[in-house]
């Protein structure tokens, strides 16, 4: 079993990618019996990612509004850029839910000296996991993607896109990999969906779609999408995992992803984007 990485490594990967059981959530994990090219995409697969300064990503939904993660973008002291399209933007503000909860240091502590992550997993749970940043100028070369408002997500078939860490589900990969790397995306079913969450499992390749992905290091706040008849929506926002596995590798196959489940937060959203009282 691999070494667990020194504490200090930990305390930013955990509150980087709010870890159940210690994994983070976000990147594109691969099968292993499929090449990763077949995962690999061009930036313009979605034009809407947003690029967060070092790793992290968010999603344009208005012409001056990007939506992400709130740990994606809380750990870091301040965000005066992004990357949208290859272009940095200047941001004008932050806006964090009021109900996203970071997780305290005891807590933490107590999980790092044991590796029970139940309470941890509780309060992330809990946690409303979403920020909005305000751009200093409208995008007007890229087009914004719209939010999916309906509570339609369990059974569907999702789009997950990120640059993040990458593996494969039998060995999955190390806390030390690149939280930053090739754009990729893979699809996944969506296995529950109620509240703030809507979550899928990384199947075996005997029961998986055929370009089926997990979750890595250093995309949260990367999307969800779900294609419909008439345009392409984003349903979910990638947040943290439990790899339901006592071992201490994340990305295995069984590992389950939870997204922040927009269609919960599209009233909060729109208060936010549209200034309603």
């Amino acid at each position: 079993m691999m070494a667990p990485p020194k504490k200090s490594c930990l305390l930013r990967l955990w509150f980087l990618a709010l870890l159940a059981i210690s994994f983070s959530a976000s990147a594109i994990v691969i099968r292993d019996d499929v090449d990763d090219s077949k995962y690999r995409v061009p930036s313009s697969e979605f034009s809407a990612l947003v690029d967060m300064p070092g790793e992290g990503h968010g999603v344009l939904i208005a012409p001056q509004w990007v939506v992400t993660a709130a740990h994606a973008v809380t750990w870091q002291s301040e965000i005066a850029q992004v990357t949208i399209a290859g272009e940095p933007r200047d941001v004008e503000r932050l806006v964090i839910h009021p109900g996203y909860k970071k997780p305290p240091q005891n807590l933490l502590d107590q999980a790092l000296a044991t590796w029970d992550w139940t309470l941890f997993r509780v309060l992330l749970s809990s946690s409303d996991d979403i920020a909005l940043l305000k751009l200093a100028q409208p995008v007007a070369d890229v087009s914004p993607v719209a939010i999916n408002k309906s509570d339609d997500e369990f059974g569907q078939i999702i789009k997950v896109i990120g640059k993040g860490a990458t593996g494969n589900g039998v060995t999955g990969y190390e806390f030390s990999s690149s939280h930053r790397t090739e754009l990729r995306r893979a699809y996944n079913k969506v296995t529950s969906a109620d509240g703030r969450w809507l979550c899928y499992m990384f199947d075996k390749p005997s029961d998986a779609l055929l370009l089926e992905g997990g979750s890595g290091s250093g995309d949260s706040g990367g999307p969800a999408l779900l294609q419909t008849e008439k345009e392409l929506l984003l349903a979910g926002l990638t947040s943290w995992s439990d790899p339901q596995s006592i071992d201490r590798t994340p990305g295995r196959y069984g590992q389950i992803t939870c997204n922040v489940r927009l269609s919960h937060y599209k009233d909060w959203i729109e208060n936010i984007i549209f200034k309603r009282p």
